[in-house]
């Protein structure tokens, strides 16, 4: 079978490799369209703090696919179902895990990190991992199940967000796109800031699924903006999905007294936020961390609402063949959400 493998930093290759065979307790799955995230772009880069990933391995962890052969002992899924992993496989038995917090278990692995993943045709998995795709949405938008569900927790679990807020959205990466697409479904008034790189691709991406969008490095600027937008009170709540050290702190700067700041981009180096204004502001800091079973179906429940504007965000134009360009388009900001698809 065809498989992206990662050979070493900013090294991936399309290779030929045997196809899994599932256990009596897996399904194999035969991969339909498979997504690129930042942290994929991270794992390519062999950026600090994924040092630990194994190289060679296979890419990919967020996929859709139809259920082509099931085990003995499965009972749950059967032969032609449409579905997609929860690619963060958590304990079971640690605290965090009992204490109903499996996207924070101690124990975790991710697929596509700490073993092969979803860049290929086959993969085998255990079926407790699996979620059944809604008839109604295509196996090509349930590829981004995951990184919904992970903007589907910030929003509806860690935020505060309700009707008739003002949010901004730091960053218009795949996971800031969501989180506004989400934010937005809520009936929010949202407003996605970038740079003058996003300009080209991202923002205007926004503009087209009717989502505001602002450009910080403008000659106006953004605190203009906000303060007309906001009547200079300030956002109900932001979301920085920037994985900037300065995006905190920039957050803090543009939210209201009594406002929140839900931090979900992982900064690459250490972040500086001034607390004084953040205290005498009594702003609420929270953070939200990948997704549970709950978020899932969410996700899957607003795709098959049609809340999210799957078709304007998935980007189609790259081949399993040519992964790199992949790879550092997305890098330079010319695109937002490319997949691989294995089954045209």
């Amino acid at each position: 079978m065809k498989a992206i493998v990662q050979t070493g930093p900013r090294s991936v290759e399309t290779q030929e490799r045997q196809a899994p065979s599932p256990d009596a307790d897996e399904v194999l799955v035969k991969v339909h369209t498979a997504g690129l995230c930042g942290s994929d772009a991270h794992a390519y880069k062999y950026d600090g703090g994924y040092e630990w990933i194994p190289i060679p391995r296979i890419m990919g962890h967020e996929y859709s696919g139809e259920v082509v052969e099931v085990g003995s002992d499965v009972e749950e899924f059967a032969e032609g179902d449409k579905v997609v992993e929860e690619p963060i496989h958590d304990c079971g038995h640690c605290f965090q895990c009992k204490n109903g917090q499996p996207n924070v278990c101690q124990n975790f692995s991710i697929t596509g990190m700490h073993r092969d993943g979803a860049y290929t045709e086959y993969v085998a998995v255990a079926p407790e991992h699996l979620h059944a795709v809604p008839e109604s949405v295509p196996l090509r938008h349930a590829a981004i199940t995951e990184p919904t569900s992970i903007a589907a927790r910030a929003v509806l679990s860690q935020s505060n967000a309700t009707p008739g807020d003002n949010v901004l959205v730091e960053g218009p990466g795949p996971i800031g796109v969501l989180v506004a697409a989400v934010a937005d479904s809520l009936g929010a008034n949202v407003v996605v800031s970038g740079l003058e790189q996003d300009t080209k691709y991202r923002l205007p991406l926004l503009e087209d699924m009717g989502i505001e969008t602002v450009n910080v490095q403008s000659d106006s600027g953004i605190d203009d903006y906000v303060d007309s937008l906001t009547d200079g009170v300030g956002f109900d709540v932001v979301f920085d999905a920037t994985g900037h050290h300065t995006g905190v702190g920039t957050a803090t700067q543009h939210t209201r007294k009594g406002g929140q700041v839900v931090v979900v981009g992982i900064p690459n180096d250490t972040s500086e936020v001034s607390l004084t204004p953040v205290v005498r502001g009594e702003i609420e800091v929270n953070t939200s961390y990948g997704s549970t079973w709950t978020n899932f179906e969410q996700a899957l429940r607003l795709m098959e609402r049609g809340d999210i504007a799957v078709d304007k965000i998935l980007d189609t134009s790259y081949d399993t063949d040519d992964p790199a360009s992949a790879f550092e388009a997305f890098l330079s900001s010319e695109t937002c959400k490319p997949v691989f698809q294995f089954d045209r």
